[in-house]
């Protein structure tokens, strides 16, 4: 995880968006135990309150389970909740203001899939 922290959102809530997106790339898979508080807190250098504040809202979301006297664990089912709410913020959120960027640049879909496959060349 970068260490990395901007203004815009409160730190807890990019510590969580972070380990959401560790459960969505697989680096955390389901019934795997997230780092204790403790260890990210003195890792990222942040106060512990923040990091359980994070950790709190996982588990709100129904994503990660508490299991005393053992830690946080992410939850069976966690990665395929996590991709369909997901792609349902992309479609209403993100992807409209693509197209208008698209539209107000006047690119066309062929020119789009070729710049896709252009780049997946690269990587």
């Amino acid at each position: 995880m970068s260490t990395q922290w901007n203004d815009s959102q409160p730190i807890y809530w990019q510590l969580k968006e972070r380990t959401v997106a560790m459960i969505l790339d697989g680096t955390l898979a389901e019934g795997d135990a997230l780092p204790s508080v403790r260890t990210v807190a003195s890792e990222f250098q942040l106060n512990p309150i923040t990091v359980s504040k994070s950790y709190q809202a996982l588990v709100d979301d129904e994503l990660v389970e508490k299991r005393r006297g053992l830690g946080m664990f992410v939850r069976e089912g966690a990665r395929l909740k996590l991709t369909s709410s997901e792609r349902q913020k992309f479609l209403n959120e993100e992807w409209p203001a693509m197209v208008t960027r698209i539209r107000q640049l006047g690119l066309d879909t062929n020119e789009l899939l070729q710049s896709t496959k252009n780049n997946e060349g690269n990587s």
